[in-house]
Formats: structure tokens, C-alpha cells, sequence
């Protein structure tokens, strides 16, 4: 696997750079030896942030962890990442997909159904046009981390969602 390291607000050390292709390299069992992993390290006041991108074939498999401890965090990344392989194994599986970046031993490994996903609630409602500003005050009047509506100057359906720090997202469909 090729490991691509880089940092913000923090140097990448001999010691941060051999946790990470040690902790990392143990995903090597799952890839091929040409995927490329994409390593970003972040310094934030006390947050350590790990950021890692796996790109896989037509998917990017990816996971971001925070702590107070980036060593803490590249332990939390690896995990979370491994748990993402194996709910996309078995999508690559049920639909006899080409497993691309992945090693042939580890698709045609037996696996346990771990996570099935099932949804147990529907809603419907009518989406009113508005403006982003507006669905924001809409959505912490409901007390929601989401609200969906249609927006106003591009009568697209949109969500705002809230972000750490007291801050809100936009998310907008491509055209």
C-alpha cells in the first residue's frame, strides 16, 4: 500500500509517521498493493485530528477521528475503518460486484452479517420554499441536526445541517 502523510498546524514525525503505516499497514490483508492511502493530520487547540481516504474502485472509503491524543485518534481511524470494509464486502458480495482494490481472499472470505440496515420509520411532509438562513431558524425551532426544504432562489430540494462549533452546512444537490 502507498501512504500519502501529510499534516496541518502539526509536524509529521518520524514516530506519528511509523504509527500510522504500522497501525494502517495492518488494512493491507484487505487491499491489493498499489491502493493508495491518503493520510491528513490535523492540530486544532487541544483536538487531534486523524483524516484517512482510501479510494476504492467507483467509492471512497473514508474516516475522520478526534481526540486529545493523535495516537489515540490513528487507533480510533483504523477500527472504524475496518468496520466500513467489512459492511462494504458484503455490498461488493450481494451485488457481484468486482472487488477492484480489494484482495480476492478477503472477498471470498465467509463473513458475519454484522450490521444489517434496516429502516423503521417513514416520514412524509411537505417542503416549503425558503431561503438557507431560513430552514437554519426552522430546523432549531424543531430542535432537529437536519432540516430539509426547497430552496428558494434555485427551487432545488436542499438540507442544512449543524456542524461542531455552533456553525451550519449547506448541502446541495449537483446539477
Amino acid at each position: 500500500m502507498r501512504f500519502t502523510i501529510s499534516g496541518k498546524n502539526i509536524e509529521v514525525t518520524d514516530g506519528l509517521r511509523s504509527a500510522v503505516t504500522d497501525k494502517l499497514g495492518k488494512l493491507e490483508r484487505y487491499f491489493t498493493p498499489e491502493t493508495e492511502i491518503i493520510v491528513t493530520m490535523s492540530v486544532e487547540k487541544e483536538r487531534q485530528k486523524i483524516e484517512v481516504t482510501i479510494p476504492v474502485k467507483g467509492n471512497i472509503i473514508r474516516s475522520e477521528q478526534v481526540s486529545n491524543d493523535m495516537y489515540v485518534s490513528i487507533d480510533l481511524v483504523e477500527e472504524v475503518i475496518e468496520r466500513q470494509l467489512r459492511k462494504y464486502k458484503n455490498k461488493i458480495v450481494e451485488k457481484h460486484q468486482d472487488g477492484g482494490n480489494f484482495r480476492q481472499e478477503f472477498i471470498e472470505k465467509e463473513v458475519e452479517d454484522e450490521e444489517e440496515i434496516k429502516i423503521i420509520r417513514t416520514k412524509h411532509f411537505g417542503i416549503k420554499p425558503m431561503y438557507p438562513e431560513d430552514a437554519c431558524v426552522q430546523m432549531e425551532l424543531l430542535g432537529h441536526n437536519f432540516f430539509v426544504f426547497r430552496n428558494a432562489e434555485t427551487d432545488e430540494v436542499c438540507v442544512v445541517y449543524k456542524r461542531k462549533g455552533n456553525t451550519y452546512g449547506l448541502i446541495e444537490p449537483e446539477c
